[in-house]
């Protein structure tokens, strides 16, 4: 059973990488279940669309992941009330629309659960993370409740993101983070079993200031002239990974990194 997540998709770029590729990377990698965090996917870099849900859905991504950006396109908080698929963070105020857990049927007939977290430090304001957690791991148990579980936490610093992989080791197949757009080199298995990557990175292109127009980003910084932030739209990076699960007590037996074309060029 292996479980390709792939980082947050940004702007047009990354999102035309991802429909274009993602088949024949199922098809090559042998993927049953197909995970990505979609919260900068829309034109403007934030937030994601119902076309686009519908445009990723289509091209064989199974679960849509979000963050802080969730609500930046408005009709999200419509959508995501009749699309199950889309997760915003579970962590959210509690009357929030959506849901920020599900158990889903992968094609081989495997329940996976995928939970959306946000971290509290240096984020919009939502719910105590680690009760949030505390109540989830108390309630869900693996190999009762789901056979696998993918956990997105979409924080800003490793020290949360970290002790949330420690928090949940021998308790899920995988806790990946996301948000800040470039891969880290600690992609392991836990000592309990749980497979654990600090960012994923993004999908987008890297000739960027984490996947928005280098220049444009350079100003804002020199205080020179310019404008709200956009993405930049050469050629994309799909960042992520694969994890290969164990079905018998739903952990990992491995896990690589993925990176595929654009400015890395660690061709996969």
């Amino acid at each position: 059973m292996k479980i390709f997540f792939l980082g947050d998709i940004v702007g047009k770029s990354g999102r035309l990488a991802v429909i274009e590729n993602l088949q024949d990377i199922k098809e090559k990698k042998k993927i049953d279940f197909v995970i990505v965090n979609g919260e900068n996917a829309a034109d403007q870099g934030v937030g994601i669309t119902e076309i686009i849900s519908n445009n990723l859905f289509d091209c064989g991504v199974d679960v849509i992941t979000t963050g802080n950006h969730v609500w930046d396109q408005k009709e999200t908080v419509n959508h995501i009330e009749k699309e199950r698929r889309l997760l915003r963070p579970e962590n959210l105020s509690n009357n929030s629309p959506g849901n920020g857990f599900g158990i889903y049927e992968s094609k081989n007939g495997f329940r996976v659960g995928v939970l959306n977290l946000m971290g509290n430090v240096f984020m919009k304001k939502c719910n105590d993370v680690f009760e949030t957690a505390t109540i989830f791991k108390n309630k869900y148990k693996l190999k009762e409740d789901y056979d696998f579980l993918i956990v997105d936490f979409h924080g800003e610093i490793t020290s949360e993101k970290m002790a949330m992989g420690h928090f949940f080791d021998g308790k899920a197949t995988l806790v990946v983070g996301t948000h800040t757009h470039v891969p880290t080199n600690d992609l392991r298995i836990l000592i309990n079993g749980t497979a654990y990557q600090t960012d994923a990175g993004m999908c987008g292109d890297y000739d960027s200031v984490i996947g928005m127009n280098k220049t444009n980003s350079l100003n804002r910084f020199l205080k020179k002239d310019s404008i709200k932030h956009f993405p930049a739209n050469g050629s994309a990076t799909l960042s992520g990974l694969i994890v290969e699960c164990n079905t018998t007590n739903g952990l990992a037996n491995k896990v690589e990194p993925f990176i595929n074309g654009g400015e890395l060029k660690n061709n996969n």
